[in-house]
């Protein structure tokens, strides 16, 4: 920014870049809230305007993300599905085996290892998205509170 910005404007910036974190508290705060501050003050501050763009564009393309993350693991909810009311997945077929008690660890009888892959993988891939939006508010949060342009990494400009 060629001009100097004010303490006004640093922390308005910084508050729409924290007001991300809502969604914590308000179903879709990390929208609502960052929306109202940007729509109301993007007229008088250039660097409002420009953190207002850069905070939504990155909230939207992490709930993108977290989507496309999501669909990935319906196909293997799916053919998983059938198993669920075969009366041999639940092992209630075996009821009336405790007369001969029989002891023994395999891998074989892990009955919900088909499912717990998918599950922890996209666990995974979701906990790893939150990470990454937690940590770089944090950083633009800073960042724009010191007066320094921040520029979210991973953003899909859908607000230009």
């Amino acid at each position: 920014m060629a001009t100097t910005l004010t303490k006004h404007e640093r922390n308005l910036s910084a508050l729409i870049h924290a007001s991300t974190f809502s969604k914590y508290f308000i179903p879709f705060g990390n929208f609502i809230f960052p929306l109202i501050l940007w729509t109301a003050n993007k007229k008088e501050h250039e660097f409002v305007d420009y953190n207002g763009k850069q905070a939504l564009n990155f909230q939207i393309s992490m709930l993108l993300y977290a989507i496309v993350v999501g669909l990935i693991s319906v196909p293997f909810f799916i053919g998983f599905l059938p198993d669920v009311f075969d009366w041999k997945f639940l092992g209630l077929h075996h009821l009336n085996d405790f007369n001969n008690l029989d002891i023994h660890i395999s891998s074989d009888d892990f009955r919900f290892g088909r499912f717990f892959w998918p599950v922890g993988i996209v666990g995974l891939m979701q906990a790893a998205l939150v990470v990454i939006n937690v940590v770089y508010t944090i950083l633009a949060t800073i960042r724009t509170n010191e007066g320094e342009e921040f520029k979210y990494p991973f953003t899909i400009k859908f607000i230009k």
